[in-house]
């Protein structure tokens, strides 16, 4: 995706994006570059000098962009042209040590894992204010009652601050996985031309272990140059993270719906209009994030894919890895700040909530009067029968005179009288438990 491009205010949104741009790739390969030979100096193969001066020149303001990609078809990668590009910048007695020992696997992939760092370092903060703002709605809507809804039909009540604690739940799995990525699967990439570290003569293992430190990347045991589960478990978290924002976003548009209307995303003017249609306000942020969102799926099956790397080096499969895991990213980037956005903006409205809780006259909380009749019958009528009873009275249910229907059945009425049934068909009275569950939602999240 070219920077400024048509659809980049919505697909590289927020900081990630800034991340992983072509500036961002080449100054990652250059860091590679000054830390290889600043750690060669250190274990005593390169002399300071010559590693001082490398240094100066890894700037990538310093080299054509554009003319590194052009030229990279003659070898099948732009490392190559960047090294040439480097040593012909160093001064001619530091030209020598530029690029020892490594090949451009190594430096392409380590670039990855850097470019990865900083992008899942961005993606952690916005994931971070996400799960603070889920949070807040959990504890301010803890008795915040609500239609539960499976296959998209009213179900149980719960509580607005259930589903915001539900929501919090998935973003912070996203986090635990982030994290555990960060620490111990984003490894430095220092093998050589067949991973065997040849070309430093017995030193190649010092080398690596300084080169490790040097750039806060884990060192591997040896080069995974086709071994390639680091990429796998970093796409893998990448699309977890997404579904995470997919499952909120799909949410909060499902019940911003003019027929729902139990949330609203409250943006600055202009913000959810139509190109047509005066009167609309839609979710835009939580559209965004599930639109970007959905781009993850096929990007991580097309990184799965090319995990097969033949021998010690693959020919093909690792050069069909650095466009999509760029745009992964890239994309769970925008999804999770697009979901921020929407979450910054989210207005509940709670009376609309109830209003729709009592649009079936009790309904939805039929099952707690058919487990109250097989209480209080005290075995005279079975679990069944007593579901049985009241799903009759629901099926003659039309204008939401339940309470009616069930009190003026013989055998409900001889062991419940009306009073209690309207009890029981409040959906207040039939939230479980609920409120502790969010308490413990909220202390998992205090917690960390």
């Amino acid at each position: 995706m070219a920077a400024g491009g048509l659809f980049d205010g919505v697909f590289a949104a927020g900081s990630v994006a800034e991340s992983v741009g072509d500036r961002a790739w080449v100054q990652a390969m250059l860091d590679f570059e000054s830390a290889l030979a600043a750690a060669s100096a250190a274990v005593g193969v390169v002399p300071e000098d010559a590693a001082v001066e490398i240094e100066k020149c890894c700037r990538a303001e310093l080299y054509d962009i554009a003319a590194l990609g052009a030229d990279a078809v003659r070898i099948g990668n732009p490392a190559g042209p960047l090294v040439r590009a480097l040593t012909a910048r160093v001064a001619p007695e530091a030209a020598g040590y530029v690029h020892l020992g490594a090949t451009s696997q190594d430096v392409i992939d380590t670039a990855a894992m850097l470019l990865s760092a900083r992008a899942l370092a961005a993606l952690r903060t916005d994931l971070h204010v996400c799960a603070t703002r889920l949070a807040q709605l959990a504890e301010e809507h803890a008795g915040t009652v609500m239609a539960g809804r499976s296959l998209l039909q009213q179900a149980l009540p719960v509580t607005f601050g259930l589903t915001a604690a539900g929501w919090l739940g998935g973003v912070t799995a996203a986090l635990d996985r982030i994290d555990l990525i960060r620490r111990e699967r984003l490894a430095v990439q220092f093998g050589g031309a067949v991973g065997t570290l040849a070309a430093l003569r017995g030193n190649g293992i010092a080398v690596l272990s300084e080169l490790a430190r040097r750039l806060d990347l884990a060192e591997p045991a040896l080069a995974w140059h086709t071994e390639r589960s680091r990429i796998a478990e970093l796409a893998g978290v990448l699309g977890q993270t997404c579904a995470a924002v997919a499952k909120i976003a799909r949410d909060i548009t499902l019940l911003a719906q003019t027929e729902i209307a139990e949330v609203r995303e409250q943006g600055p003017p202009g913000s959810g209009g139509s190109s047509t249609m005066p009167h609309k306000q839609n979710p835009v942020a939580a559209v965004l994030a599930a639109g970007s969102a959905a781009q993850a799926p096929g990007l991580v099956a097309t990184l799965l894919a090319a995990g097969a790397h033949e021998h010690q080096r693959a020919a093909g499969a690792w050069h069909a890895e650095w466009q999509p895991l760029t745009e992964l990213l890239r994309t769970t980037g925008s999804a999770v700040h697009w979901l921020r956005v929407s979450l910054e903006r989210l207005q509940v409205d709670p009376v609309r909530m109830r209003g729709n809780l009592e649009s079936t006259g009790g309904l939805l909380v039929a099952e707690n009067v058919a487990i109250e009749l097989a209480s209080v019958a005290g075995g005279a009528v079975g679990r069944q029968e007593a579901t049985d009873l009241v799903a009759a009275c629901c099926l003659r249910d039309s204008s939401g005179d339940l309470a009616d229907l069930l009190a003026a059945d013989p055998t409900i009425g001889k062991y419940l009288n009306r009073n209690r049934i309207e009890d029981l068909l409040d959906p207040a009275s039939y939230l479980g438990s609920a409120a502790e569950l969010v308490r413990r939602a909220l202390r998992d999240w205090q917690s960390r």
